[in-house]
């Protein structure tokens, strides 16, 4: 069985926020929703305890199961009212992540615009680096908008 937890602080809930960071494994996912006024964070937990297998080295088989569908569609859930979204993460986690929501959503993989590797950072760090990441992103589009126009 599965089950999750979901804790936010509920400072606008129903609010659309302009961006979104998404760090995930296999057992949680902390998700960050920001805009330049205000950020509101909720974590998703799995219970299910059979995420990943170990076995001996030249049998069949990558040793992981494939990405738990409850889990991974709670996350697609918690970002479909974001703008852009930026999936992390130390593992497969994040790939089985893209995979899920580009077969079940297509409107929400559209506004993937990043997937980066990154340990296990503290919620402080997660929330700087994609700040970082999102306003590198947005030049970039400035730059590239801009040098249509310059002929």
């Amino acid at each position: 069985a599965v089950a999750f937890l979901k804790l936010s602080n509920n400072i606008g809930e129903s609010m659309s926020y302009n961006h979104v960071v998404v760090w995930l494994d296999h057992k949680e996912a902390h998700v960050f929703h920001f805009d330049s006024e205000s950020t509101r964070m909720e974590a998703i937990k799995t219970r299910s305890n059979q995420l990943h297998l170990h076995h001996k080295r030249g049998s069949v088989g990558s040793g992981k199961l494939g990405g738990n569908a409850d889990y991974l569609r709670e996350i697609m859930d918690a970002v479909q009212a974001d703008n852009e979204i930026l999936v992390v993460g130390p593992g497969s986690a994040k790939n089985e992540l893209i995979d899920y929501i580009g077969t079940h959503d297509l409107h929400i993989a559209k506004k993937i615009i990043g997937v980066e590797t990154v340990d296990h950072p503290t919620d402080g760090q997660l929330l700087a680096f994609a700040k970082k990441y999102f306003l590198k992103a947005d030049m970039m589009r400035k730059v590239h908008a801009d040098a249509k126009y310059d002929h």
